[in-house]
């Protein structure tokens, strides 16, 4: 999509049209996640001991476990868990299509049902679905059976990176939309604050606008359009914009949200990771160069540790698929038993924390906020941008 056609396509968040609010979540004691136990790269062999771990720190947690019942056997006599049946299993190396229009039984189709009220009008099953499965299938899939909120054109793909003052910085989107416009980005923005403050428990979380500099003047017309939008917005109080970030300031911590386009959020977040794994590997390479070394990494072991612990990505996995109508959260495909665990834990948070109705809020108060633009011929930016939703 090009700069101009972005500046010329308002978005349905800055329409005067009025949202309906997503499907409202009754309220249950205990709440109850549904999990893909097949997806991943391991499936139950890491899906069923996280479970087993994550309802011994969450007493008034329930799980619907999702999957083949063979392979669920040993969790059948486990308290506050129900097993829901599933007969096929969505790979890392299945194309979209195939899970989304062949696969119609898959542990990651039929967990995501859980999430749908029933025909009747039952409320779901449960209030958040977490998979590890292949993540261009799960957004796909999901955006098909739970739809997206009003005033969102695009669900985008949330996670955090840790950050040098001892927390973390959300980052958003991480792939899920390759091409986006300023109304996407103000969107991105408007979500992330939402997950902030039910997750973090920050009510008004800072957001910056990832650029290459943190002049105004700086980046391309998107970029420019849509630092207008967040002023816009942090003038009506809506949210509040620090302003440009740089790709250093996601480790500084100067803001607590650093919003961006898919592709840019997914060069950074691979560049990340990689970065961190190259620190490790020459640590581990010079603490074991020769018997010396050994000795010195024996005495400095404890902060080591430490630092590994401050770095570990295991802590930060649960990627959010922010914009539907309906809670989904992303684990890694490689994650062991201890980062699902932190994925289910997220979940859960933010279903404790009604995300789902934050969300809403803050689209309606943005909404009424800003003043409804003058909509041109052949501009609609609900078809430009190409989602791509293979970030993790």
């Amino acid at each position: 999509m090009s700069d101009t056609h972005a500046q010329q396509s308002p978005s349905a968040v800055l329409s005067p049209a009025s949202l309906a609010p997503p499907t409202p979540l009754t309220p249950q004691s205990p709440l109850r996640l549904a999990v893909d136990c097949m997806g991943g790269d391991h499936g139950p062999s890491i899906t069923l001991p996280a479970c087993k771990a994550f309802l011994a720190n969450h007493p008034q947690a329930e799980l619907v476990l999702v999957g083949r019942p063979e392979a669920l056997a040993e969790a059948a006599q486990w308290p506050r868990c129900r097993i829901v049946a599933a007969t096929e299993v969505v790979t890392m190396e299945d194309p979209i299509e195939v899970a989304l229009r062949r696969k119609k039984d898959s542990s990651m189709r039929v967990a995501l049902q859980q999430l749908k009220a029933g025909r009747d009008g039952e409320a779901p099953l449960a209030q958040a679905c977490v998979s590890a499965g292949n993540t261009g299938a799960l957004m796909a899939v999901a955006k098909y059976l739970l739809k997206t909120m009003d005033g969102i054109d695009r669900p985008a793909i949330a996670t955090v990176m840790p950050n040098q003052i001892g927390g973390f910085t959300t980052v958003l989107d991480l792939g899920a939309n390759v091409d986006c416009g300023p109304e996407h980005l103000l969107q991105f923005a408007v979500m992330g604050s939402a997950l902030v403050s039910a997750v973090d428990g920050k009510e008004e979380p800072s957001v910056g606008l990832l650029n290459i500099g943190e002049e105004m003047i700086k980046g391309n017309e998107t970029i420019k359009r849509a630092g207008e939008l967040l002023r816009e917005a942090h003038a009506h109080g809506t949210l509040q914009f620090h302003g440009n970030v740089e790709g250093n300031d996601i480790f500084k911590g100067t803001t607590d949200i650093v919003v961006c386009d898919g592709f840019v959020g997914n060069v950074a977040l691979k560049t990340a990771e990689g970065l961190a794994s190259m620190i490790s590997s020459f640590i581990r390479a010079e603490f074991t160069r020769n018997g010396w070394s050994r000795i010195v990494a024996l005495l400095a072991m404890p902060i080591l540790q430490r630092f590994k612990n401050r770095v570990d990505h295991r802590r930060f996995n649960g990627a959010a698929l922010l914009g539907l109508r309906g809670l989904v959260f992303k684990s890694h495909g490689s994650a062991d038993a201890f980062a699902f665990e932190q994925a289910l834990n997220r979940a859960y948070d933010a279903a404790r924390n009604r995300l789902l109705d934050r969300v809403h809020d803050r689209i309606v108060a943005t909404m009424q906020a800003l003043p409804a633009p003058v909509s041109e011929e052949g501009g609609d930016a609900g078809d430009t941008a190409a989602p791509a939703a293979h970030a993790a």
